[in-house]
């Protein structure tokens, strides 16, 4: 593919020009950055190690953390050298490299949490059928279909990023390479990609989101009409709640920032909102699926009573 740009690097203009909160970001960054990796390692050392977490729930668990991992990682360690640097240069090639990952790991997420959504509205609604429609066969198809979604979504975007004109100044207003602050730049009709971002960006972020809300919503009006037991609702909603709230975290803002709006919108706010799901949700997921569920704290105080205290089981 013949590429037309005039330039070989972009400079990233990150989240604020004042030194002296630099620091104290750089400080704050890092250690959110350092939480999602143990958070998230973490989550994914017991849903391989412990049993009783083999299960479609936890499988699909396993894979969010992945996603979070890698998804903090292809943008948090260059906006922390940006902090130290004060601004930071990125060539043209890391530069589609960043917005393709980027969107092949956010994608993925969207949809990962709709396939979650449909795992539970099955365990709930037919369980009587859970392990026979939630086959190990059928949760690695799911998986792989999820992550190749993904890919092919993002590769979409590289690809038609990749053939615009940039000239001018090389200044992006942004923490990382996004598509937003990229057409921004770009000389050339950006008519194609715009339409691009709002419709198949749109179908990506909004069809998961309608699966997730009917998923929910067959598992109220069954829980209220076929479950009489107070208590039998009550474990029903413990199983989906923590998810609930990883819904909300992530959906919330990628919807806001993501759905058909004017350009001219402030990159400032854009920002903000892109690190909420992109730092402080992989950080909170953890905490959540933790502190909401019993068997993942079942399995981490065994995990610990088994490294840090390995007298007790013997």
């Amino acid at each position: 593919m013949e590429n037309q740009t005039e330039m070989n690097e972009f400079i990233l203009l990150g989240l604020t020009k004042q030194q002296e909160l630099q620091c104290f970001l750089f400080i704050l960054f890092l250690m959110l950055y350092l939480a999602s990796m143990l958070g998230n390692g973490a989550i994914m050392a017991m849903v391989m190690a412990e049993p009783r977490l083999h299960t479609p729930m936890y499988f699909f668990l396993g894979n969010l953390s992945c996603l979070d991992i890698f998804y903090s990682t292809v943008t948090v360690p260059k906006m922390l050298a940006g902090f130290l640097s004060g601004y930071q240069t990125i060539s043209f090639t890391d530069c589609l490299a960043q917005l393709h990952f980027f969107h092949f790991l956010g994608s993925s997420e969207v949809i990962l949490l709709a396939v979650m959504a449909y795992d539970r509205y099955v365990a709930i609604c037919n369980p009587l059928r859970y392990m026979l429609v939630m086959s190990p066969q059928v949760c690695l198809f799911l998986a792989a279909a999820t992550w190749t979604t993904g890919f092919l979504h993002a590769l979409l975007h590289t690809v038609m990023t990749s053939r615009l004109h940039f000239c001018g100044h090389s200044h992006v207003h942004h923490f990382f390479c996004d598509i937003k602050p990229l057409l921004s730049l770009a000389c050339s009709s950006t008519r194609l990609n715009l339409s691009l971002l709002n419709i198949v960006t749109g179908t990506i972020a909004l069809t998961p989101f309608i699966i997730t809300l009917l998923s929910y919503l067959y598992i109220i009006s069954f829980l209220f009409l076929k479950v009489q037991s107070r208590e039998g609702r009550r474990k029903a909603f413990s199983t989906c709640t923590s998810h609930l709230t990883v819904v909300a975290l992530l959906y919330v803002p990628v919807l806001f920032n993501y759905m058909p709006h004017s350009m001219g919108g402030s990159s400032e706010r854009e920002m903000i909102i892109t690190l909420i799901y992109t730092i402080v949700t992989p950080v909170l997921n953890p905490l959540i699926y933790t502190l909401r569920n019993q068997e993942v704290k079942c399995a981490l105080r065994k995990a610990l009573e088994r490294n840090l205290l390995p007298g007790k089981n013997e």
